[in-house]
């Protein structure tokens, strides 16, 4: 059952939703309310794992990221547009989340037995949501499975390495995003029309999500950050700036494509490759691209009815463009 807003002052929510400054505290307290009973069945399965410490651990630590739990809110949203209180909502959130430590997990190669289960609970919870909620499910796992393999394979030989990357990011990031939107909108039963244009953003949200991480990775780290690896354009796999470097051509951007192709650099190469992404092309280009998929995000819930939720999804945008602003 969702949870409604206490009588009494209205609070701002703490997490990401407060980020967000709406000026609507009535809808913020009611959905900060079922993002806590969200957060409070979460941690009631996680300490069902196998591995309950090392599950519950990455929990905290992506609940405590940027984006706190940006799948539960993006449920807890869509519904928004239909009728929001209807019994499967918050069992929605808490599947999509979970399906979601399951991949983090499962990328980061941790909580290896507690993976299975996290995605075999997650299952679990869209069989009781209905038939249809588990196929969006099951469609989404295939994606990201595909995302995967892909990120791990590499372009093929013949392959664009960009068109590798927007491919690898449609299954990795986006594929969740747009099931958070969708399902919160079959739960509560929303318009198909709403619920097309929620699953579109949630599309672009996530390829701008993953661009805005690339660009902030890319930029040169504070004075005080050291050569932090959550920091380094040179490990994991390429971001947008860098593979947008590789790919130029012109007699300008010959020094920086030299130090993004030429193996593991020296730290004196690897400081005057950031500091050349800052202002290259490519860096450009890929903020060009980031603000495109913005554009087109807000352009597809256009259409959904003027709501707090509509403008909550236009402050994320706002949000994630902000994010990058200190690279610039």
């Amino acid at each position: 059952m969702r949870a409604t807003a206490m009588s009494g002052p209205t609070r701002q929510h703490s997490g990401l939703l407060g980020l967000l400054d709406l000026e609507s505290p009535e809808f913020e307290s009611r959905v900060g309310a079922s993002l806590d009973v969200t957060e409070e069945r979460l941690r009631d399965c996680v300490l069902g794992a196998p591995e309950p410490g090392l599950a519950a651990e990455l929990s905290d630590r992506l609940a405590g990221a940027d984006e706190g739990r940006l799948r539960p809110l993006l449920v807890l949203l869509g519904a928004e547009f239909g009728e929001s209180w209807r019994e499967g909502v918050t069992e929605a959130a808490v599947m999509v989340e979970l399906l979601h430590l399951s991949s983090v997990a499962d990328a980061h190669r941790s909580a290896t037995p507690g993976t299975d289960w996290l995605l075999a609970r997650s299952a679990q919870l869209a069989a009781g949501l209905g038939t249809h909620a588990l196929q969006l499910s099951a469609q989404t796992v295939g994606r990201l499975a595909a995302g995967q393999l892909r990120q791990l394979a590499g372009p093929a030989p013949e392959e664009e390495p960009v068109a590798h990357y927007f491919e690898v990011t449609a299954g990795r990031t986006a594929a969740l995003l747009a099931l958070s939107l969708g399902m919160g909108a079959l739960q509560a039963g929303a318009p198909d029309r709403c619920a097309r244009a929620l699953i579109d953003y949630g599309e672009h949200l996530g390829v701008a999500l993953r661009i805005a991480d690339d660009l902030i990775v890319s930029a040169p780290p504070a004075p005080d950050a050291g050569d932090a690896p959550d920091h380094d354009p040179f490990s994991g796999a390429p971001g947008l700036p860098v593979l947008l470097a590789r790919s130029d051509t012109t007699a300008r951007g010959a020094e920086l494509r030299r130090l993004l192709t030429g193996g593991a650099p020296a730290a004196a190469d690897r400081r005057r490759a950031r500091e050349m992404l800052r202002t290259a092309p490519a860096t450009r280009r890929a903020r060009a691209a980031l603000h495109g998929r913005l554009a087109a995000a807000v352009a597809a819930v256009g259409v959904l009815p003027s709501l707090p939720a509509r403008r909550a999804l236009y402050a994320l945008c706002d949000f994630v463009a902000a994010r990058t602003s200190r690279t610039t």
